[in-house]
């Protein structure tokens, strides 16, 4: 069953070059629907160190948001999303 928010296949523009903000929310939403084929994909559009920028910067910006959203600091809300005890 596809997400509400991914794009059809026919939406997505073909032949288009990626940039690395695109391929790492892609990745990381393949990942996190564990869509193998996706996550592949979304890998070969830029190259392993673009693609680990950009899911740093996802990754920050996430915490950032979700740290917003429950009030709460940015280290407090990673460590609770990694399972972690509180420090």
């Amino acid at each position: 069953m596809e997400a509400a928010w991914t794009l059809p296949d026919t939406v997505r523009p073909v032949g288009r070059q990626r940039n690395l903000f695109e391929a790492a929310a892609t990745y990381v939403a393949a990942c996190a629907e564990s869509d193998e084929q996706r996550s592949s994909e979304a890998a070969r559009w830029v190259t392993p160190e673009a693609l680990a920028f950009g899911v740093n910067e996802l990754a920050c910006r996430a915490v950032i948001a979700l740290a917003r959203e429950r009030d709460e600091s940015p280290h407090t809300v990673a460590r609770s999303l990694l399972g972690l005890p509180a420090a």
